[in-house]
């Protein structure tokens, strides 16, 4: 008697096709596609004749250099210190005519938050994430003082505005943030 050859079972590869077609479109479909974070800012309209001339004790100067160091108003300061530092620029009252302003009405600062302006500069080699952190610290010095105000005149939490309300804090503490071009 002959011994036969082993015989070796064969696989069908023809559904193999199929079930590589059917796990890329499960993971297609469940995959979770990253959001790209940003910086909320609405644009202003465009216009023709935009230079407005704005009185230099109106302006905070806010300069970050290569190096992730930030000065204000030609004074370095830690990025810690930023917020506070803006909210008493915006909420100075030097000329007396914003009657919720809580500042120390200081002349050679902001008139009222109306007038007041926030220059950002920096330097084109400065760290995306310290740039992030410095519009981040601004964000909170209006935000921190339209929740004073909603609360001090309006008698409400920021939560329970209504359309109305929403609009005449943001019109009480405008978020006016001049972006100067990058240095070199």
């Amino acid at each position: 008697m002959k011994t036969s050859r082993r015989q070796h079972p064969q696989v069908n590869a023809g559904s193999m096709a199929d079930i590589a077609f059917l796990l890329l479109i499960f993971f297609l479909v469940t995959a979770v596609i990253p959001n790209d974070k940003g910086i909320n800012r609405k644009l202003p309209p465009p216009c023709d004749d935009c230079i407005v001339d704005y009185e230099k004790h109106n302006i905070l100067e806010v300069k970050v250099n290569a190096n992730d160091e930030l000065l204000v108003n030609n004074e370095l300061v830690k990025i810690d210190e930023l917020k506070t530092i803006a909210k008493a620029f915006l909420d100075n009252n030097g000329d007396g005519s914003c009657l919720y302003c809580n500042g120390l009405k200081d002349e050679t600062s902001s008139d009222n938050p109306a007038k007041a302006v926030i220059s950002l500069t920096n330097d084109k080699s400065t760290s995306y994430n310290f740039y992030i952190k410095v519009q981040d610290e601004l964000t909170k010095a209006y935000y921190e003082l339209r929740e004073h105000y909603a609360v001090n005149v309006l008698n409400k939490q920021s939560d329970q505005l209504t359309k109305e309300e929403l609009l005449k804090v943001k019109k009480a503490y405008p978020f006016i943030l001049s972006e100067a071009e990058i240095k070199d």
